[in-house]
């Protein structure tokens, strides 16, 4: 026998495990098989929608290859043949981040689902549940990605906007404070015209760094070499002009260092948050979590419409700057565990302790 085909005696227990899947119609990754019906002499997948065979009358199979070499034939309605759904899925979204990407301007929705094959509704919807954005917003934020990029290395700002498929001037600088945190003059030069005030204070859980820029608070750092936490900040603004914090500054700090210590205080500043969008639909998302309440990446997901994104407001979360401010220490794992967190798992332990005492 083939040993690409299921015994469908010899392990039982495995078997079983095959034969409950086809009977809940499991779409599950687990669910990798195929089973043949001697009666009608056509194979299928677990998931399939047709009517359910008897037990005698499956065999299990691991590939389409080995279904076809026993001499079954593929379901018409599961079509077993063709890639899974979610492969399929996969391949078309990546299919469309492509032509988003090598567009000079970013295609209409209609386009991009024509494109692929699907109708504007359906397409959208796969789009967002597997990259977490919608077809308009990834194109924006690649945009925004290339304009970083090119402001570096273009002749002039003006060429760095067009280069990057803005058709004009005025609709790149009517978001460009929010993509940027600067004018595109500023960032080009590594902000060599952005003034960032920052001072570092003590607390008990180590060295915590507060900077504010012109717009509001646009870092609070945590752990525990203080010269490290200023090189981190540096590190954004190579050439922007850092100065130490004056005495209403340093009451700032102090403000931040008190909510460290007792979150029943509050902590309400003004602050420059910079990021994608998508970054910023998380964050205000943990924003809205009380004090001393948690949320699974899952439920974050869900809140923001992007349910599936799970992973990617991982990543947002660990793009989080604004410690605190941004409460990403608020959100832990679908089983309620903590998971990595910027500044120390350790860290956010405390200060979640702290918000629930």
């Amino acid at each position: 026998m083939s040993m690409a085909k299921f015994e469908t005696r010899g392990d039982t227990s495995e078997s079983d495990a095959r034969w409950a899947a086809v009977q809940t119609r499991s779409a599950a990754p687990a669910a990798n098989f195929f089973y043949g019906v001697r009666t009608t002499g056509v194979y299928c997948r677990p998931a399939c929608p047709s009517r359910r065979p008897r037990r005698e009358n499956v065999e299990f199979f691991a590939t389409r290859e080995a279904a076809e070499l026993a001499g079954f034939r593929p379901c018409k309605r599961c079509t077993p043949e063709q890639a899974a759904l979610p492969e399929r899925h996969a391949a078309l979204v990546a299919r469309a981040c492509r032509l988003i990407e090598t567009a000079d301007q970013a295609p209409d929705l209609e386009t991009l689902a024509r494109e692929v094959g699907l109708s504007p509704y359906h397409f959208h919807r796969i789009f967002k549940a597997a990259t977490g954005l919608t077809p308009k917003g990834y194109a924006t934020a690649h945009r925004a990605r290339r304009i970083r990029s090119n402001l570096g290395s273009s002749r002039s700002v003006t060429d760095a906007i067009y280069d990057s498929g803005y058709n004009s001037n005025g609709r790149f600088y009517e978001s460009a404070g929010q993509m940027l945190g600067m004018t595109p003059r500023a960032f080009r030069t590594g902000g060599a015209e952005t003034s960032i005030r920052f001072a570092v204070g003590e607390c008990s859980l180590g060295s915590i760094l507060v900077a504010k820029s012109e717009r509001g608070v646009c870092a609070i750092l945590l752990g525990d070499d203080p010269e490290a936490l200023a090189r981190d900040l540096q590190d954004q603004f190579p050439k922007a002009n850092f100065s130490g914090g004056d005495k209403e500054f340093e009451e700032l700090v102090s403000k931040v260092v008190g909510f460290v210590e007792d979150p029943g205080i509050g902590l309400d500043l003004p602050l420059d948050v910079r990021g994608t969008a998508f970054q910023q639909r998380v964050w205000r998302a943990l924003m809205s979590i009380p004090a001393g309440a948690t949320a699974s990446y899952s439920e974050i997901a869900k809140r923001i419409g992007s349910s599936g994104a799970a992973r990617a407001v991982a990543q947002a979360c660990a793009s989080n700057r604004l410690a605190v401010a941004i409460p990403c220490h608020r959100v832990v794992r679908n089983d309620g565990a903590m998971s990595g967190y910027r500044w120390g798992v350790e860290r956010k332990r405390a200060l979640l302790e702290r918000e629930k005492a």
